[in-house]
């Protein structure tokens, strides 16, 4: 009696057609769900981005992100909004965003005074953007130290061009110096005199 082998890759058709066929289903149920939120479009002509006096932490994010994408002029129109808005925490930290910002007429100073001030309040507005306030004085302060500091070692590298000319035209002055000296006759030995 001979014996019938199956070879090891028979099942294979069989179970690649039933892994496509729950791809398939879990395809067609993935598009079957509703989304659960539409994503926000960007307005094309709407009110500034500073009108929009949501509070929290993810609305200011967001509005940090809409900042990323401003020209300087609308970051400088951006900070007249906002001085002109009431001092809510939201507005401060908004405030501090655009005065921090690199591409803005930068204020790191009064940008961590507005900050300290959120983080200072009491107010529950205030408190849900301690984390982000805490955040951003940390980012700023740092800036701020950085800036000193490349500040300082500019001006060594000025003081230390101008020490590197000094030097040069005194060596310069030696020179010239030097070759004004008539030369000295060279110094003979006696005949007499072994070394």
């Amino acid at each position: 009696m001979t014996r019938k082998s199956n070879p090891p890759h028979a099942g294979l058709p069989a179970m690649s057609a039933r892994a496509a066929m729950i791809a398939l289903q879990l395809l067609v149920a993935g598009c079957a769900v509703a989304p659960a939120a539409a994503p926000p479009s960007a307005p094309a002509a709407g009110p500034p981005a500073a009108a929009c006096d949501d509070a929290g932490p993810l609305s200011a994010l967001a509005y940090y992100q809409t900042l990323q994408r401003m020209t300087p002029v609308q970051i400088a129109r951006e900070s007249k909004v906002l001085a002109a808005s009431p001092p809510t925490p939201n507005t401060q930290v908004r405030m501090a965003m655009v005065l921090g910002h690199p591409r803005g007429q930068s204020d790191l100073a009064r940008a961590l005074t507005l900050l300290e001030a959120v983080l200072k309040s009491t107010d529950p507005g205030a408190v849900s953007l301690h984390p982000l306030a805490r955040l951003l004085a940390d980012n700023y302060g740092e800036r701020q130290k950085l800036e000193g500091q490349l500040e300082k070692q500019g001006q060594q590298l000025k003081d230390s061009q101008r020490k590197t000319i000094e030097l040069q035209e005194k060596i310069d002055g030696l020179a010239d110096i030097e070759r004004t000296l008539p030369q000295r006759p060279r110094a003979t030995r006696p005949a007499g005199v072994v070394r």
